[in-house]
C-alpha cells in the first residue's frame, strides 16, 4: 500500500529524491516550492506539485495535512521554523534543512505531538553521524573521532576549482559559522576556516581540510576526548575565501556609499553564486572519510573507519550531492515506513546508529542505489594510538 509523502524543497537534493520515491512506486509524492521552473521539471511524472511561498506556513499548511509523511529539504535559514511546523502535524518527518538552531530543542514538541523526526538525515550531517554513532558503540570509550567530507567538481577551474553542490547560502555558512570541536571532552569554538591541514584521498590526491560546524549534535550525543568536522576543497581553496572573509566581503554591515547603500555579503553572493552554479552538464563527487579511534573493555585500541567516494549519475542528470544526501533521506523514509523506528521525538542520526538493524537498512538501500560506504577495522599498537 503507498503512503503520501510532501518534499518542502525541489532544489538539487529535492528533485533526485522525489525520482527516487517516485521510481520505486511505494510512495505517491507532492513535491512544494517557490520556484516555477524547479517545479516544472516534473511535468512529466506523478508527482503533485505546488507553487507556495514555504517561508509562509499558510500557505502550505493546509494542504500539507492530507500527507503521511514529510521530507524538510528548504535551505537553512528557514528550516527550523518549517521543521516547527512539519511536527505540529504529528506524523514522521525526515529532516535534511542544515540550520543553526538545535532541533534537539524540539524534544518535548514532538513528543507531544507524537511526532517520529530524524533529523539532520543528509550525508553530512547525517550518514556521517548514523556510522560514526556505530563505530561509537562497537567501542567502551571513544578517544578521538575525525570527520572529513567534500562535495567537489569533477574539472577543477581557476580560481576556485569549486561549484556550489546545494545551497549556496549553506556554503556561506559554513565559511563563516564558528565550528564546535572537542578538546580534552570539553566543546570548543573555533573561527571557521582554522586548522587547515593536507590529506591524501584515494583516487582524488591531496586534499585541504578545514574546521567547520558540521559536529553539530555530536558534540552532545557522543562522548570523546576529541571531535571535529573537517570540509574538503582542492589545494588553494581555503586561501581565497580567507581573504574575501578578511577584507569584509562576508559582512552583513551596512554600507552607506555615494549612491546606493549596500551589503557585502549580499554583493558577494551575487558574484559568487553565478561563478559557483553547478551545471547540468558538469560532472561532481562526493568524498567522505570518518576515522573513531577507541578502546574495547579489554584494553585494546582501535581504529574503524568509514570512506565514501561517489559520482555523479550523469545518464540521470542526477549530481553526486543530490545521491549522497538524497537517497540518506529516502532510505531513512523507507526504513520509518518498515517501522523500524516507532517512538515519537527528535532522533539524531548517531542515536539511531547504535541499533545494527537500522544502519544495514539504511546502508542496503543506498548500495541498491550505487552508494557504497566501505568500513575497515584495525587493531592500533600502543605507540600509534595517540599520533
Amino acid at each position: 500500500m503507498s503512503s503520501k509523502v510532501l518534499i518542502l524543497g525541489a532544489g538539487l537534493i529535492g528533485r533526485p529524491m522525489a525520482l527516487d520515491l517516485l521510481g520505486q512506486r511505494d510512495f505517491e509524492v507532492g513535491i512544494a516550492d517557490l520556484s516555477l521552473s524547479k517545479l516544472k521539471t516534473f511535468d512529466q511524472t506523478n508527482a503533485k506539485t505546488y507553487c507556495c511561498n514555504l517561508r509562509d506556513k499558510n500557505s502550505w499548511a493546509y494542504f500539507a495535512e492530507d500527507y503521511d509523511y514529510f521530507i524538510n529539504a528548504v535551505p537553512g535559514f528557514m528550516g527550523y521554523e518549517t521543521l516547527k511546523t512539519l511536527i505540529s502535524f504529528g506524523k514522521p518527518v525526515v529532516d535534511i534543512a542544515f540550520y543553526p538552531e538545535d532541533p534537539l530543542a524540539l524534544q518535548s514538541m514532538a513528543k507531544e505531538s507524537g511526532a517520529v523526526v530524524v533529523c539532520d538525515m543528509g550525508v553530512a550531517p547525517g550518514m556521517s553521524h548514523l556510522l560514526s554513532g556505530n563505530a561509537a558503540a562497537e567501542l567502551d570509550r571513544l578517544h578521538r573521532l575525525l570527520i572529513y567530507v567534500g562535495g567537489l567538481p569533477v574539472e577543477r577551474n581557476l580560481p576556485w576549482q569549486y561549484k556550489a553542490v546545494f545551497s549556496p547560502d549553506d556554503v556561506i555558512e559554513e565559511y563563516t559559522r564558528p565550528a564546535r570541536v572537542v578538546e580534552n571532552g570539553k566543546i570548543v569554538l573555533k573561527e571557521a576556516l582554522s586548522d587547515s591541514e593536507y590529506i591524501d584521498i584515494k583516487p582524488i590526491g591531496t586534499l585541504e581540510a578545514f574546521n567547520s560546524d558540521g559536529l553539530r549534535t555530536l558534540v552532545h550525543t557522543l562522548k570523546a576526548d576529541f571531535m571535529a568536522e573537517k570540509t574538503l576543497r582542492y589545494p588553494g581553496h581555503i586561501d581565497l575565501i580567507k581573504a574575501l572573509k578578511m577584507s569584509g566581503f562576508f559582512s552583513m554591515n551596512t554600507l552607506n556609499e555615494e549612491s546606493e547603500p549596500f551589503v557585502p555579503l549580499e554583493l558577494t553572493k551575487a558574484v559568487l553564486f553565478d561563478q559557483w552554479r553547478l551545471h547540468p552538464d558538469e560532472a561532481d563527487l562526493t568524498v567522505m572519510r570518518i576515522i573513531a579511534e577507541g578502546e574495547k573493555s579489554d584494553g585494546s585500541r582501535w581504529r574503524i573507519q568509514y570512506d565514501l567516494f561517489d559520482t555523479a549519475d550523469q545518464s540521470a542528470g542526477i549530481h553526486s550531492m543530490a545521491r549522497t544526501t538524497g537517497y540518506a533521506a529516502t532510505s531513512a523514509l523507507r526504513m520509518l515506513k518498515a517501522g523500524l523506528l516507532t517512538q515519537s521525538g527528535i532522533h539524531m542520526p548517531e542515536i539511531i546508529g547504535q541499533n545494527n538493524e537500522i544502519v544495514k537498512f539504511i546502508l542496503n538501500e543506498q548500495q541498491l542505489r550505487g552508494i557504497h560506504y566501505e568500513k575497515s577495522v584495525e587493531r592500533l599498537m600502543p605507540e600509534t594510538f595517540d599520533k
